[in-house]
């Protein structure tokens, strides 16, 4: 755990010196979420009604500007084979790395959107059940994400290959993180939607750190 400790403090400090690149993805979120109001209008039905679904398609998207930087940089400068012959099992130093990604882009997201929805005139409630999706749900998006980056490391056109295979992926958490703010405020409760969305968590915190980790060796050979 020494080692994992060790490259999530690493990634952290180079993302405090590449500010930049951290501060691009919370301006993009900031910037797509801020114009929907502004485009659409005051009416306040329509802004509660559409806000769950803005919220996490601008959040979906900031996350995936810095997928394509989550091994290239390693892999331009040798670091990335000095992790492969380490002592420590590549799978969790990778888990690491998705760990920093996470606490560099999804969380500052998570803590923006509260904000960010008072725009759309979300109640207290609302914009607690949209901030426990978002925790649940942005990790969820930083550990699928890491299996495309690593599948495309490389490669010619590997970003928009990175979101040609990523999208996909990225419907379930959409529906059930956008469903789960939609179904509380209908008055469905959002239960059922976050437990799903725990679920997937679950299985991608165990699975997608070893799958990155298989692309990564294919892509290094």
């Amino acid at each position: 755990m020494s080692a994992v400790l060790a490259i999530i403090r690493r990634d952290l400090l180079l993302a405090v010196r590449r500010k930049s690149e951290v501060f691009t993805a919370l301006f993009f979120f900031i910037i797509v979420v801020s114009l929907f109001p502004l485009g659409i209008g005051p009416e306040a039905a329509l802004l509660r009604q559409i806000a769950p679904g803005i919220l996490w398609v601008a959040a979906l998207l900031a996350t995936m500007l810095g997928l394509a930087r989550l091994f290239a940089p390693d892999h331009a400068d040798g670091t990335l084979e000095q992790m492969v012959l380490a002592s420590a099992p590549l799978g969790l130093l990778v888990a690491g790395k998705i760990a920093a990604h996470w606490l560099t882009t999804g969380l500052p997201l998570v803590l923006l959107a509260p904000v960010l929805g008072l725009q759309f005139g979300l109640e207290a409630d609302a914009l607690g059940v949209l901030v426990v999706a978002l925790l649940l749900g942005t990790p969820l998006l930083s550990l699928i994400g890491a299996i495309g980056a690593a599948l495309t490391l490389g490669l010619r056109g590997g970003g928009l290959l990175l979101s040609l295979l990523v999208l996909p992926l990225y419907v379930p958490t959409l529906i059930f993180g956008a469903g789960a703010v939609e179904a509380h405020i209908s008055g469905m409760g959002a239960g059922g939607h976050l437990s799903l969305l725990a679920a997937l968590l679950a299985l991608a915190v165990f699975f997608a750190p070893w799958a990155a980790t298989a692309a990564l060796r294919i892509a290094l050979e």
